[in-house]
């Protein structure tokens, strides 16, 4: 199989996952065999057979690109909510996916599930070299240092793909298809590490002023204009990497903050028997404001209960 082929013909890496599988089946408590896995793997198979599911068997990797995609967020989503019955439900649905992309590839002859799962072992394993590898002695005294690890990796990662032919470029390697402000952090990280950075926080802010001033002094409704505003999220993306604040996760701590007050407000209106479309701003704010309190009162309750039983 073509891909699979050239996954398995890397000798040196299949010999260290080899030495690694050794040292970790040996090990008390290790994980052994999965039927269940194979059992899915086969149901999977059995449904794209030519007496399987018509939907499964006309399915092609473009046609359930979005599904991978929102199966990951709906597994998120369930984290976020501390939601473990569901979870295992969703992470079961991203596996789906896994399964049926491995699928329709092994149809094609492109690779199989076990080509998937022996690259993503071997990349593993050359990707903790502090655990399997030459710096398994030492290992790694920090959170930061196994960063600076895989970075090391990935970079010599990089440059072996671009042996024999052109240099992959710096930024190839983050995909497109991430959600923007993820997208940004990774770009902007990349970046600063070669050396394109400011001199302190102070200059970054001074960039966000800038980009303001750009962004109002072009037409409204202008596409210029919505350039200029990318540019000032992407400035503030840089305030967010010097701060150390993970941008994606802020946002998005901020989305449920607004859905729990506004939650709050919808139980207002409907303990005054009015609808939110009909009050008005001057009342939405005023209700905006109560939910605020309202939120803060249940956290400081919260925290009295947790203080009172020892927590």
């Amino acid at each position: 199989m073509g891909e699979g082929e050239r996954g398995r013909g890397d000798n040196r890496w299949q010999d260290a996952a080899d030495r690694a599988d050794a040292q970790n089946s040996g090990r008390e408590g290790a994980p052994g065999e999965h039927p269940e896995f194979d059992r899915l793997v086969r149901t999977i198979w059995r449904l794209r057979q030519p007496d399987g599911c018509p939907w499964d068997k006309a399915q092609t990797h473009r046609s359930i690109t979005r599904n991978m995609i929102e199966e990951a967020y709906e597994a998120v989503d369930t984290i976020e909510s501390d939601d473990m019955p569901h979870l295992r439900e969703e992470l079961g649905d991203v596996l789906e996916q896994v399964l049926l992309h491995s699928q329709i590839a092994s149809d094609e002859g492109d690779f199989d599930i076990d080509d998937v799962c022996r690259e993503l072992n071997q990349k593993l394993v050359r990707r903790h070299p502090h655990v399997f590898g030459d710096l398994a002695s030492d290992g790694a005294d920090s959170v930061g240092g196994v960063l600076d690890i895989w970075d090391d990796v990935k970079r010599q990662e990089r440059e072996a793909r671009g042996a024999g032919g052109e240099e992959p470029g710096l930024l190839d390697s983050v995909p497109k298809s991430l959600p923007a402000l993820m997208q940004c952090q990774k770009i902007s990280k990349r970046a600063a590490k070669a050396g394109f950075e400011w001199a302190s926080e102070g200059e970054v802010w001074g960039q966000v002023r800038s980009e303001r001033d750009e962004f109002e002094a072009e037409e409204p409704g202008s596409p210029e204009r919505a350039e200029e505003f990318g540019d000032l999220l992407f400035s503030l993306v840089n305030v967010a990497r010097w701060e150390h604040i993970d941008a994606e996760e802020a946002l998005s701590a901020a989305n449920r903050k607004f859905r729990r007050r506004w939650a709050l407000m919808e139980g207002m209106a409907r303990e005054e028997g009015v609808s939110l479309e009909d009050v008005g701003t001057e009342r939405l704010n005023l209700m905006w404001d109560a939910a605020k309190e309202r939120e803060r009162s249940g956290q400081r309750a919260s925290g009295d209960v947790a203080e009172a039983s020892g927590k």
